[in-house]
């Protein structure tokens, strides 16, 4: 099972939680996971995956630019947008705690995905702690045990789900 994870990063924080939801995703036995910064997206491994998870920091109280544009162009490659079909999620880094800007980024990327005809993974509060709502955010960098916990687990979670969708 491959998952395909696609972020913008400017500072570094948005590609560390990457990292970590990368680690998540390869706690299921049998998952291979990929990160990939938004302007050297790997088509064929993306074509492949069964499950993409895009990433943005917060800007302005929405997603970056580049994200936005990855969302309305395609990745570049044949297809315009290979994502029908596939088990989606987001995640989002944020200067700030608490501003709120990063659930509008969060939000902005989900519509991105339901136009495009994936299926979307939250978590949401229903499997326990750590809660992830509309996906994982860490401010800044995810240092603090919350933010790291939070992307391991969505990483994890939606591998399992995605595993439950499409089995092998």
């Amino acid at each position: 099972m491959r998952i395909a994870i696609v972020y913008h990063s400017e500072t570094g924080n948005t590609r560390q939680m990457a990292d970590l939801i990368r680690a998540g995703c390869e706690k299921v036995h049998g998952a291979e996971a990929r990160c990939m910064p938004v302007d050297a997206v790997d088509e064929q491994y993306l074509l492949d995956s069964s499950a993409v998870i895009l990433g943005s920091p917060t800007y302005e109280g929405t997603c970056s630019w580049q994200m936005k544009r990855f969302l309305d162009e395609g990745s570049g490659g044949g297809e315009r947008h290979p994502f029908a079909g596939k088990l989606g999620a987001v995640f989002c880094s944020q200067n700030w705690p608490g501003g709120g800007g990063a659930s509008f980024a969060e939000m902005t990327i989900i519509a991105g995905l339901l136009v495009r005809g994936m299926l979307v993974y939250s978590g949401g509060i229903t499997a326990g702690p750590p809660f992830l709502h509309l996906g994982a955010v860490s401010t800044r960098a995810p240092r603090e045990q919350l933010s790291r916990e939070r992307c391991l687990q969505l990483g994890r979670r939606l591998t399992a789900k995605a595993r439950e969708l499409f089995p092998d």
